[in-house]
């Protein structure tokens, strides 16, 4: 069983890079960021009070993010092992994932800031489906239309230019101690999160020791 905890900045490719490792290796995405949105785009209670914290780009309140966390892993349907993403983003968060789970690494994806800012700000969403797309990387085939269900796609409420700018700040201020907690006790392998999509999952698993996707072993 393999256990990641992937960490960067805004944009730095997190989620796509935890789900090339989960759908090829049959581990689990626990994706904080998913979760919530889901509870957004479904207008729950939780939703509700996400959405006003996103669209002012603060991050969520340790406990529910801690709450989210617990109730989801407590499902164990991972049996192959997850990958989280977007958790912990704090010294106190960190803390509370050591105490109660073995991890093998820790994945910190590393990309300069006027990088973040080009990535983020050409980020989009499904309102429909929401399937994510990039207009850098990812464009749909009909702009602002998705390709799967033809809904209209929207940026996300926190990522403009107001939000971007108070996440950056958080994330240094807040985040990248716990980098500094997890070298002290796990392995960090630092990737540069520039090169291509590819390039950044064969550096991933060249670091882990993880089988390439071209030698995938049959699972058992």
């Amino acid at each position: 069983m393999r256990k990641f905890v992937i960490m960067g900045v805004q944009g730095s490719g997190k989620g796509t890079q935890a789900k090339g490792l989960c759908d090829d290796l049959d581990m689990e995405h626990i994706s904080v960021g998913d979760i919530f949105r889901w509870n957004v785009q479904h207008h729950t209670k939780l939703g509700a009070q996400v959405r006003r914290l996103m669209a002012t780009g603060h991050l969520v309140d340790d406990d529910l993010v801690e709450a989210v966390v617990r109730e989801r892993l407590a499902l164990h349907d991972w049996n192959y092992g997850f990958v989280v993403d977007g958790f912990p983003r704090n010294r106190r968060q960190a803390e509370f994932f050591l105490e109660g789970y073995d991890i093998d690494g820790v994945i910190q994806l590393d990309l300069p800031e006027e990088e973040v800012v080009r990535r983020v700000l050409a980020r989009r969403l499904c309102s429909q489906c929401g399937l994510d797309y990039n207009l850098i990387a990812h464009r749909p085939k009909e702009d602002d239309r998705c390709d799967v269900c033809g809904g209209t796609l929207v940026a996300r409420d926190d990522d403009n230019p107001t939000a971007l700018a108070v996440r950056l700040r958080e994330y240094h201020e807040k985040t990248r101690p716990v980098i500094d907690l997890f070298r002290r006790k796990e392995f960090v392998a630092e990737i540069d999160a520039t090169r291509p999509r590819d390039e950044v999952q064969a550096a991933i698993r060249a670091r882990f020791g993880l089988p390439p996707i071209s030698a995938r072993p049959p699972r058992k």
